[in-house]
């Protein structure tokens, strides 16, 4: 194969490729320094891939029930285990930045007089994420390590 757009020389048209550049940028998430939509950019992918990878697992392990209760039981005493229940603390920060970013972007979206203020709506996002996820996390912290479960 050969690349048209090069007609004196015929070269493949693989040499166009720098798997070096590839890398670089496929793993060099943190060096844009863009500022708050850079950072929003990433947590907003990084929390819809945990989000995907939970439901992922729960249809798993939901599924066990079609190998009798025994199993299913067995699993669900898996998630007793003070690992898991930090991860729901964890879920649920991902699930309500997620959400609250979303709501963000649709704004931006609608209203594109919005985005003049994007800086600003990132930090009114941050801000309510705080101030809904310190009450909720006492709460599920309470409830994670006290044996009551809500």
């Amino acid at each position: 194969m050969w690349c048209p757009f090069v007609d004196s020389v015929r070269v493949p048209w693989y040499t166009f490729i720098s798997v070096k550049k590839i890398v670089t940028e496929a793993f060099d998430v943190a060096g844009y320094r863009g500022g708050a939509g850079h950072w929003s950019y990433i947590f907003h992918r990084l929390t819809g891939v945990g989000v995907l990878l939970f439901l992922i697992v729960h249809v798993m392990d939901t599924a066990l029930i079609g190998w009798g209760p025994e199993v299913f039981n067995r699993v669900m005493a898996w998630y007793r285990h003070p690992f898991f229940r930090v991860s729901e603390i964890l879920l649920f920060a991902a699930v309500l930045y997620h959400t609250l970013n979303g709501v963000r972007i649709i704004v931006m979206d609608f209203w594109p007089g919005a985005t003049r203020n994007h800086r600003r709506l990132t930090w009114a996002t941050w801000a309510l994420f705080v101030l809904l996820m310190v009450p909720v996390t006492a709460i599920m912290v309470h409830h994670a390590f006290s044996g009551l479960r809500p």
